[in-house]
């Protein structure tokens, strides 16, 4: 403890300090605190990977993606610029598990902690996988995929396109097919990457070149085997539309038979690899002959069991026809047949009428006033106007009546009422 004599006392208020030791203090507006807390984060920490589940995303015109980054008991705020998201694979979307290279720092003018994201792979399977399944579900959405787009295949095409690397073995595969089988046929190849950035790009115009050519009947699109990195260009999106808008048919030929593509899907039809590609368009010769044999033996038995039918047919005629009358008196026996049961089932509806009047009138007959009268009842209507009499109290005395019994009526007059 400082003590400066007697007279001292602890300054207890900002008030006591005099005012030029207030003025030498120093201060930090918001923006420099948040700048020194910017600069000690980035400065001490390094890129990062990140675990978390993506929620709350969205992308405004800027072409950013903000997001959350969430585990089970906290959460921070992230950013993945434009540029590093376009070089994703994959589509981040709200709900799924990923792993983020970021580093962290303050965005100043809100003062919030974020993680800037450099990079990102989704965690538990590939972003290559992913990528494809996403943009397959999208397309087959668009029913780009759909059976009812596919175009039918010439038969024995006379020109053929091909889209492929012009230094691969899958071109001089396919070319070897052709001209062992049919060495007339056209061959127009349009040589494109198939491999590594901007490959996709030339594989679509290709197609559309060879669109534009026209003098081509049929397209094949391919390459050889590879690695699914290798084989990308032929997930790509424009690569698919390209297919998708072919005026002539394109057989895609990417690959081994294990190999899928998204190319696969929206050709017309798909070739498990390149060779078997120029095997179904050119079948061989001697395949097509013993084809064209199976059809004509087909043919023929068709034919023979066609004649046989008819034969039958004729002869059953021929029988009928030995016998002209015979037909005719059948059709007079059918005939009486039928009148026959025509007045029975008259005559029963007829018994069934009768009974049913007879019922009738039995209830109409219970329900007449006649038979009332038949009983030794009387009916009493009063004078002139014929009202029926239901009650003494609407006569009077003088009043006439006329009194109407089962045989006769007699004119009546009151003398007297109870």
């Amino acid at each position: 403890m400082l003590q400066l004599g007697a007279m001292a006392r602890p300054i207890e208020r900002e008030a006591d300090l005099p005012l030029f030791a207030a003025a030498a203090r120093k201060f930090l507006t918001v923006s420099e605190l948040n700048e020194r807390i910017k600069g000690t984060l980035e400065a001490r920490l390094d890129s990062v990977w990140v675990q978390g589940e993506i929620s709350n995303f969205r992308v405004p015109p800027s072409g950013h993606c903000y997001f959350t980054l969430k585990d089970d008991r906290s959460q921070i705020g992230a950013v993945l610029f434009r540029r590093q998201g376009m070089a994703l694979r994959f589509t981040p979307e709200n709900g799924m598990a990923v792993l983020c290279l970021g580093k962290v720092s303050i965005y100043s003018a809100r003062g919030d902690l974020q993680l800037y994201v450099e990079d990102m792979e989704p965690q538990g399977q590939g972003a290559l996988y992913l990528a494809f399944e996403q943009l397959k579900k999208k397309l087959a959405a668009e029913g780009l995929f759909a059976p009812e787009r596919k175009k039918p295949l010439p038969f024995l095409p006379a020109a053929i396109g091909i889209v492929s690397s012009d230094r691969g073995a899958a071109l001089h595969d396919m070319l070897r097919i052709i001209r062992d089988r049919y060495a007339d046929r056209r061959v127009v190849i349009r040589p494109v990457k198939v491999q590594g950035e901007g490959a996709a790009g030339e594989i679509a115009a290709g197609i559309a070149d060879l669109n534009r050519f026209g003098a081509v009947d049929v397209i094949i699109v391919g390459r050889g085997g590879g690695s699914l990195e290798d084989l990308w260009a032929f997930n790509e999106e424009i690569v698919a539309r390209a297919i998708a808008a072919s005026k002539i048919p394109v057989v895609s030929a990417v690959g081994h038979e294990i190999d899928f593509t998204i190319a696969d899907f929206a050709a017309d039809l798909r070739a498990p690899t390149p060779t078997a590609a120029a095997e179904l368009i050119l079948p061989r010769q001697r395949d097509l002959r013993e084809q064209l044999q199976s059809l004509e033996l087909r043919l023929f038995r068709e034919m023979a069991s066609i004649v046989d039918a008819a034969r039958q047919n004729l002869q059953a005629w021929v029988k009928r026809l030995a016998d002209p009358g015979r037909k005719l008196r059948e059709s007079q026996q059918q005939l009486d047949d039928l009148a026959l049961e025509l007045v029975k089932r008259l005559r029963e509806r007829v018994r069934q009428s009768r009974n049913r009047l007879a019922e009738l009138a039995g209830r109409l007959g219970a329900l007449s006033p006649l038979a009332v009268l038949e009983r030794g009842y009387a009916i009493a209507h009063k004078l002139p106007e014929e009202r029926l009499v239901k009650s003494a109290a609407s006569l009077q005395s003088g009043d006439l009546i006329r009194v109407t019994f089962a045989e006769g009526q007699s004119l009546c007059r009151v003398e007297e009422k109870k």
